[in-house]
């Protein structure tokens, strides 16, 4: 299944709030691109689904823009207020030269399996950025599914080897019941983003070492556990020994001198 198949199908929409971690990932997510985000600014959301985080960009005051390669994801962005939308691919972008002040690449560069696609996709983000202008990139940690797994009682022999290829390679194979991506080390996605040219990097652990918990505990005691959840992950947000204990990570790189233009590269 593709990855158009595979959104069409499934309820992307729900996928931030019908889990505790989810929960938690989106409520951490959102404190972080808020603390860096101007406003109000450009934002285009590559990438961006149904517009979960353009929903509450726009309503914080920005003109956000979402391009996603499923259709019935830009119909859905397209209906939010303050939201247009329309679809296309983070590798190849139509979006003019140095012309937005805030790239979201929530989604693509996990999608993107080959390194090739995801330089170019950050390549293509580069180009389109202002001056000054900011790129927000996510990435699945390599040793979610071991976090997962072994917390839910769910970890048995069979999985062993595609654990151990996910966290040596980042190649994850579907034995989760996701589409076959790439995972990354907080490490690995800091080091792509300064290859594409962007020296300033920070990377964030999402969720921080306590989302299985929020999960064993159930989406009735989340508003109760939330809280202290929250204030672990922002503790150790870029703890280097604890950082890749987040399912997600968030990296937020300046774009020091501008848009490269597709004829330079």
């Amino acid at each position: 299944m593709d990855i158009v198949e595979h959104y069409t199908a499934s309820r992307e929409e729900l996928r931030l709030s019908r889990t505790p971690h989810g929960r938690l990932e989106f409520l951490r997510t959102q404190e972080l691109i808020r603390r860096h985000l101007p406003a109000p600014t450009t934002v285009l959301d590559v990438g961006g689904g149904t517009g979960i985080h353009a929903e509450w960009l726009a309503a914080d005051g920005h003109t956000v823009h979402v391009i996603d390669v499923v259709p019935t994801h830009v119909q859905a962005a397209a209906q939010l207020p303050g939201v247009t939308a329309s679809v296309g691919d983070a590798r190849q972008l139509s979006t003019p030269d140095s012309s937005v002040d805030v790239v979201l690449l929530l989604g693509p560069l996990y999608h993107l399996v080959s390194p090739a696609d995801r330089a170019q996709a950050l390549a293509e983000a580069r180009r389109i950025l202002r001056p000054g202008g900011l790129l927000i990139a996510a990435a699945i940690s390599r040793y979610l599914t071991l976090m997962e797994t072994g917390s839910a009682g769910t970890l048995h022999p069979g999985l062993a080897d595609s654990l151990s290829a996910v966290m040596a390679s980042g190649r994850y194979d579907g034995h989760a019941g996701f589409l076959p991506t790439h995972w990354h080390t907080a490490s690995e996605l800091h080091d792509e983003l300064t290859a594409a040219g962007l020296p300033d990097v920070e990377v964030y652990g999402i969720e921080g070492p306590t989302w299985t918990a929020l999960d064993a505990a159930g989406i009735d005691s989340f508003d109760t556990l939330a809280p202290a959840a929250l204030a672990a992950a922002r503790l150790v947000e870029q703890d280097p020994l604890l950082i890749n204990a987040s399912a997600h990570f968030l990296a937020v790189a300046t774009s020091n001198t501008g848009g490269t233009h597709r004829d330079d590269r």
